[in-house]
């Protein structure tokens, strides 16, 4: 069973892998991914890594499930304004590119078919609630609140890491941006409203 950091120096060492196994496996998916370079960036050795993560595969596990969390309390739904959780989902794509690449490689290399993670109902529960409560004030169109928040994840992520048209980077004009969010927002508006 891994083990925790005990001391301070530890937790610091604790995070350094993670920040790094971030960046490699986000970059290079979990098959490309190489401990030696995680270790190298992380300034720390290989048992180091081993005894906090156990292997490979479950410092994988820890990073995409933390990175769930980051999206999930960076990002909280208001079902009452879908459109604006769209926009602020768009936001954080733009800040953080390596959450939907992380994301990219389990759906990839770990959960081809359904849900993208085991535990998926400590994400979505609290989303699916609020949808549900929306619908039944008659502010969210009919429908399963499931396929409702899958639908506005899926137009927000229309200029994302995974878009298969164009992906968007934080350095283009601000212009666009604004432009890009009119539309999400007006889209994802006119898709939710009840009929």
């Amino acid at each position: 069973m891994p083990e925790q950091p005990q001391t301070p120096r530890g937790a610091a060492t604790y995070q350094r892998i993670l920040d790094a196994a971030t960046e490699e496996f986000a970059q290079h998916g979990i098959a490309g991914a190489r401990v030696d370079r995680i270790v190298s960036a992380a300034r720390t050795n290989k048992a180091q890594l081993y005894s906090y993560f156990g292997d490979k595969g479950q410092l994988f596990d820890a990073i995409f499930l933390d990175s769930l969390d980051s999206i999930t309390n960076t990002v909280p739904i208001d079902a009452e304004d879908l459109a604006d959780w769209a926009v602020r989902l768009y936001d954080e794509y733009l800040r953080r590119p390596d959450l939907i690449r992380l994301a990219t490689w389990t759906r990839l290399e770990r959960r081809p078919t359904g849900h993208l993670a085991e535990s998926h109902d400590d994400y979505d529960d609290h989303k699916l609630s609020a949808i549900a409560a929306a619908q039944k004030a008659g502010q969210v169109r009919d429908g399963d609140p499931f396929d409702i928040m899958a639908m506005v994840i899926a137009m927000s992520m229309a200029w994302s890491p995974v878009s298969n048209v164009y992906a968007a980077d934080s350095s283009e004009p601000a212009k666009v941006h604004s432009s890009r969010r009119s539309l999400l927002r007006e889209c994802v508006s006119q898709a939710m409203r009840p009929h």
